[in-house]
């Protein structure tokens, strides 16, 4: 494509890779991948996944970190832009979906202002993956009617702006992105607004990559439970009354009221090793 200058940008692709796990990939992401000129990821792409790019592409990483970011939107948006101006395919590769809490419509936008060609490769996201993964519907007849998904990441650590009230819904599954560092912040607002103490809780690690880490909590003890489990970003919670159904432990001694329905008759898939859990 060229811009209004006459310059010739080649594709650039938005590409979600999932979860972690290269086989929860799509056909077309993997296919890219073996064939893209250039690649720019974040910190969130797993190295099986980073594995499939092809030998010889140009590999630029733009991830962020809580707190201290490798790469500002702005910079990564002119790493792509540059990247277009050099190479005929170029993937810009996403953990889970690019269009999830991913900032792949902004980058979106600037490119296609540029005059740069943008296709986007859905990919899954990681609340379905986790959910899947650990037996926990997000949706159940007679368990949850619905579905929230909301990010507990804070622009310049200012304090969470949710709606409280509305999110504090016993017959909705919440899921919360990047909310490892503000999750005193969500307890309290949660629990504010009405929602129960007791209400169930899944944290998962590293969804579907082999350092994957689960634990099921209670709303009220979830805090300490991740403190006292040592769990680290990248961490999704799952907050509501299918999060009982999980297969995942528990801290030594801690319970759940029954579901509404008996827990899935399987072995435990994951469990968090070496502190004290099993």
């Amino acid at each position: 494509m060229h811009d209004v200058s006459g310059h010739d940008f080649g594709v650039v692709y938005l590409v979600g890779a999932g979860p972690g796990d290269p086989d929860l990939l799509t056909v077309r992401a993997a296919r890219l991948l073996g064939s893209a000129d250039a690649v720019a990821h974040d910190r969130l792409v797993s190295d099986g996944v980073l594995s499939l790019v092809a030998p010889a592409a140009e590999r630029v990483f733009v991830g962020k970190r809580p707190g201290r970011h490798h790469c500002t939107q702005d910079r990564i948006n002119a790493v792509l832009l540059d990247l277009a101006s050099r190479h005929r395919t170029v993937v810009r590769l996403k953990g889970g979906d690019p269009f999830v809490f991913g900032r792949g419509g902004e980058e979106a936008e600037f490119l296609a202002a540029h005059g740069v060609e943008v296709r986007v490769v859905p990919g899954i996201t990681t609340a379905a993956a986790c959910g899947a993964l650990c037996g926990v519907p997000l949706t159940h007849r007679g368990l949850a009617t619905g579905v929230r998904f909301v990010t507990g990441h804070c622009q310049a650590d200012a304090p969470l702006s949710l709606n409280w009230a509305s999110l504090a819904d016993p017959d909705t599954t919440l899921v919360v992105y990047m909310g490892l560092q503000t999750l005193p912040q969500i307890v309290a607002g949660l629990t504010d607004h009405g929602l129960s103490g007791a209400t169930p809780v899944l944290a998962v690690e590293n969804c579907s990559t082999p350092r994957e880490r689960r634990l099921k909590t209670r709303l009220s003890d979830c805090v300490a439970d991740t403190a006292t489990a040592g769990l680290e970003p990248p961490t999704l919670f799952i907050i509501g009354r299918v999060a009982a159904m999980a297969d995942a432990p528990m801290l030594p001694g801690h319970t759940l009221p029954d579901p509404l329905i008996p827990a899935p008759a399987r072995p435990v898939l994951a469990v968090i090793n070496g502190r004290g859990l099993s």
